[in-house]
């Protein structure tokens, strides 16, 4: 990379790769630490130098994430004059094809370096199979994060990006937070990660693809033209909303079902406080019909997933 090509160079590329990195996506990749780590505190579990480092290899992955999908839409035609979204990188010039390539390579490496640290504090020696295991989940998290749009085959292309989202933002991130946390603690791997954890982590599975369905109603017109056959895409804009109420109800279901298996207190339901915001997400994604309207629904998505995070994590510790 030539000074000039470097982002620290000038003010405006600097700008650029800040842009790039999508900075407002990152709250939502933290939710899911934040939700594994809430609840290893509840039962006496929690390690925060492996939360940190959970935290730190979660947004080099976020952050790659965004860089290989806003080279992949460049490439595939995603991103071009139809699309309704915020103007790209790659797309408006500011960064090169070649220069993106080079900033996804940095932080791929980087989120691997950390993914590593990450298994060496929270196992060690503990447990070579379930180091040489989560090494593989790693290792799909940075293959996820590439092909989600860039790549020969771009998995986000034939609508299967939801099933990603889904499992590493909930799945994954959930219980990998809680396992990592509480196996050198736990009498063997079985116990360190109670099967009833799925629920929590089916929750913010949920409400993570909600997000991603907004984005994706949004952007049918330009994603449909580019080949791009998200879920909306197949569905209709109509089956899209009802699919994103689907998701809604899903999630709070598998909440409310967590704390009526593992009630001790009235705090535990304080997650509720959040309802309003994601009822009130799902009927103006029901009645705003027009691409550009759906826009602010996205943050207000990923902003109500991080209360619900709060609050569901406040109320399990109080």
């Amino acid at each position: 990379m030539t000074t000039s090509e470097h982002p620290s160079a000038q003010p405006s590329t600097a700008k650029a790769w800040i842009s790039a990195f999508r900075p407002r996506t990152l709250p939502l990749a933290l939710a899911s630490i934040l939700m594994g780590a809430f609840l290893a505190a509840s039962q006496g579990r929690f390690n925060g130098a492996v939360v940190g480092l959970a935290a730190l290899t979660t947004v080099l992955l976020q952050i790659l994430s965004n860089l290989a999908n806003d080279y992949g839409d460049s490439q595939n035609g995603a991103d071009s004059v139809h699309r309704e979204g915020p103007q790209r990188a790659v797309q408006s010039g500011a960064i090169s094809p070649e220069q993106m390539k080079r900033g996804m390579l940095v932080f791929g490496a980087a989120s691997l370096v950390a993914g590593v640290a990450l298994l060496w504090v929270a196992l060690g020696f503990a447990g070579l199979w379930v180091f040489g295991a989560f090494l593989v989940i790693g290792l799909s998290a940075i293959w996820a994060a590439i092909n989600y749009t860039a790549g020969a085959k771009p998995y986000g292309y034939a609508g299967l990006g939801d099933v990603s989202v889904f499992l590493f933002f909930g799945l994954v991130g959930v219980c990998g937070t809680y396992f990592l946390q509480a196996y050198r603690q736990a009498d063997g791997w079985a116990s360190a990660l109670p099967l009833d954890v799925l629920l929590p982590a089916v929750s913010l599975g949920c409400f993570s693809a909600a997000v991603l369905n907004v984005n994706n109603i949004r952007d049918m017109r330009s994603d449909e033209l580019a080949g791009k056959i998200t879920v909306p895409v197949r569905l209709g804009p109509q089956r899209a909303r009802l699919y994103h109420w689907l998701l809604l109800l899903l999630g709070l279901g598998a909440a409310v079902t967590y704390v009526a298996q593992n009630y001790r207190s009235p705090w535990q339901w304080l997650f509720l406080g959040a309802v309003p915001l994601l009822l009130f997400n799902g009927l103006q994604v029901w009645k705003r019909q027009q691409s550009m309207q759906l826009d602010p629904l996205l943050k207000q998505m990923a902003m109500s997933t991080l209360l619900f995070v709060l609050l569901f994590g406040i109320g399990q510790l109080v």
